[in-house]
């Protein structure tokens, strides 16, 4: 299987190539609910979810984003309905993560605004790959309070504190912009487009150089470029032929960039 190329096919035409336990993570997100118009292409997820467990490695993880549909005034439910399914096919439920934007797009009038979406952490058994950042600043630095001990003569003695540092891991709640807030006013080319900095935290927390991440929604090519810059390989799927283009322009504008310097 040729790796650092992005497929212009169905997903499931390409995993039918991988071998198994072959991908060391999945970072994707689904065009679910029909919540975004990709040039009118639907997806089978039963299936998909299945390939994906053949072609992962043993603690290997897929980052699953999605969301719901509001049909009727009812939430579909789609993204616990496909987590239960990972569950049913062998995977771990290894997290469940929220990434959270600063506002919302669709205002709520009987409702409080929308502005997450889930972010599953699925694994094939024990992640064998876990590299916590740590950006959140601890309330509490330095020492904190005194560690004591009894002696079997009753005699309380003390040990050695609790350093805290200044920075500690951060939760599993991300706040992070959306494309469409940082590119206010212009025109993604893509409808749902990843931010780089969700891909990029989430392929160095789950990976290590060297290995190779897969992307069977490819779009415009983020998992991609995000995998180039952190020195991993990547496999990627893109249906869409006109997305597929503007994702290996940008690959390949990037690869140009970084020639030069």
């Amino acid at each position: 299987m040729e790796v650092n190329k992005i497929y212009n096919e169905n997903c499931l035409d390409t995993m039918k190539r991988i071998p198994d336990n072959f991908i060391d993570l999945t970072v994707t997100s689904p065009p679910y609910d029909n919540l975004r118009q990709y040039n009118g292409y639907v997806f089978d997820f039963e299936n998909i979810a299945k390939e994906l467990f053949r072609v992962t490695k043993k603690g290997g993880v897929i980052v699953w984003v999605i969301g719901d549909a509001t049909i009727n005034g009812s939430e579909t439910g789609t993204s616990f309905k496909q987590a239960l399914y990972f569950k049913e096919i062998g995977f771990n439920l290894h997290d469940t993560m929220i990434w959270n934007k600063p506002n919302f797009s669709n205002p709520s009038k009987n409702r409080y605004h929308q502005i997450f979406e889930y972010m599953f952490i699925l694994s094939k058994g024990r992640p064998k790959t876990f590299n916590p950042i740590k950006d959140k600043r601890n309330k509490y630095k330095s020492c904190f309070g005194k560690n004591t001990r009894r002696k079997s003569d009753g005699e309380m003695v003390e040990t050695k504190k609790n350093v805290i540092s200044e920075w500690g891991m951060r939760t599993n709640l991300w706040n992070m912009n959306t494309v469409g807030q940082e590119m206010m006013c212009k025109k993604a080319p893509h409808p749902a487009m990843f931010p780089e900095k969700l891909v990029k935290d989430h392929v160095i927390s789950w990976s290590n150089e060297r290995e190779i991440v897969y992307d069977p929604f490819m779009g415009s090519g983020t998992t991609a470029k995000v995998s180039l810059e952190l020195n991993r390989d990547f496999i990627g799927s893109e249906i869409s032929s006109e997305y597929c283009k503007i994702a290996d322009d940008r690959i390949k504008n990037y690869r140009n960039i970084k020639m030069v310097f």
